[in-house]
């Protein structure tokens, strides 16, 4: 028995053909499928993608809060307060004018952890 023998021996499908070929209607909702699905796709990664606001912007924000208020969501955004907010963040001194919270926030640098570099 031969190859096309054996094929022709073999049952006809159980649907009709037009249902096994692929038709204009068909590409077109598997077109819509793919853009909505797209769509979605989107809309999950938007907050994985979204630029994050700059230190400045967020030091910036904080203008409208009171001194000792200010000070505290400075050291949050920084991840520590600069040595020279410290007096007046613990109540040792009166806190500075906003012009100079927010020059030396924005001058500040990460604190040195005292480990001697390898």
């Amino acid at each position: 028995m031969t190859r096309a023998d054996l094929i022709a021996a073999l049952p006809d499908g159980r649907l009709p053909p037009e249902l096994t070929a692929l038709g204009a209607t068909d590409l077109l909702l598997l077109f819509g499928v793919g853009l909505v699905l797209s769509a979605l796709l989107s809309a999950l990664a938007a907050p994985f993608l979204a630029r994050r606001p700059s230190r400045r912007a967020l030091i910036r924000a904080t203008r409208s809060l009171p001194p000792e208020e200010r000070l505290l969501a400075i050291a949050r955004i920084l991840g520590h307060l600069p040595k020279r907010l410290r007096p007046a963040a613990y109540g040792r001194e009166a806190p500075p004018p906003s012009e100079t919270i927010e020059r030396i926030a924005l001058n500040a640098k990460a604190p040195k952890t005292g480990k001697a570099d390898r």
